[in-house]
C-alpha cells in the first residue's frame, strides 16, 4: 500500500526560537503540501516533544485574537527550543479543514452571534474535517516512534494512538486566551471536548 504523503526536501530554518529544520511533504493524491519543523536528534528512539498544528493563516500569520492558534504555535516552538529537540507537524488544514474562504464565511456568522460549531453547521460544512492521520506518516519519515504531545485536543490523542503513534504524555498548551476568543475557547471545551 502506498503512503499518502511523500517527502520532498529539507532545509535550515533559523527562527526567533533557534535554528530548526524545515521538511516539506506532499499528499500523493491531492498535491496538498504540509511541513514538519524539527530540532535536534528526534530519531533516537526516545520520546519526542511534538505538536500537530493545523494551519491558521489568521492566527499564525495575521495575529488574530479570535483563536489561540498563533500563541500555541509560538509556545510549541519555544518549548522545543527549551527542550533542545522536538517536532511540529504543520498540516495545511485551514479552518479545521474547511479552507480559508469558508473560514472567513464562518467568521462572518460568528460576528453575527453564532459560535464556531454553529457557524460551520449553518454553512453546511463539517464541524471538523481535519485528518490527523497524515501526521503518522510524517512522523514515520522523521523516525519518531513516541511523542509527548503538546495539545488540548482529545481527538488528536485518540487518532494518533489509533494510527500507531505511542503517546507517552499529553502536555497542555494553554496560551493565548483573551477577551476576543473567550467564547471560542469555551465552545471548544463544551462542544468539542478540548481540555482547558
Amino acid at each position: 500500500m502506498s503512503k499518502p504523503v511523500k517527502f520532498v526536501a529539507s532545509c535550515r530554518l533559523p527562527t526567533e526560537w533557534g535554528v530548526f529544520t524545515l521538511h516539506g511533504f506532499e499528499e500523493v493524491n491531492s498535491g496538498q503540501e504540509h511541513v514538519a519543523i524539527t530540532m535536534g536528534n528526534i530519531a533516537d528512539g526516545k520520546p519526542v516533544l511534538a505538536r500537530i498544528h493545523s494551519e491558521c493563516l489568521t492566527g499564525d500569520a495575521l495575529f488574530s485574537q479570535k483563536c489561540d492558534c498563533g500563541p500555541q504555535l509560538q509556545a510549541a516552538m519555544q518549548a522545543i527550543q527549551k527542550a533542545g529537540r522536538g517536532a511540529i507537524v504543520y498540516l495545511r488544514q485551514e479552518g479545521r479543514g474547511i479552507g480559508l474562504i469558508n473560514k472567513i464565511r464562518a467568521y462572518q456568522l460568528q460576528d453575527q452571534g453564532l459560535d464556531t460549531v454553529e457557524a460551520n453547521v449553518a454553512l453546511g460544512l463539517p464541524v471538523d474535517a481535519r485528518d490527523f492521520r497524515l501526521a503518522k506518516h510524517i512522523f514515520d519519515h522523521l523516525g519518531v516512534k513516541e511523542v509527548a504531545l503538546l495539545t488540548n485536543n482529545p481527538e488528536k490523542v485518540q487518532v494518533l494512538g489509533d494510527a500507531g503513534i505511542k503517546i507517552v504524555e499529553r502536555v497542555p498548551l494553554q496560551v493565548g486566551e483573551n477577551a476576543e476568543n473567550e467564547h471560542y475557547l469555551n465552545t471548544k471545551a463544551q462542544k468539542l471536548g478540548h481540555w482547558f
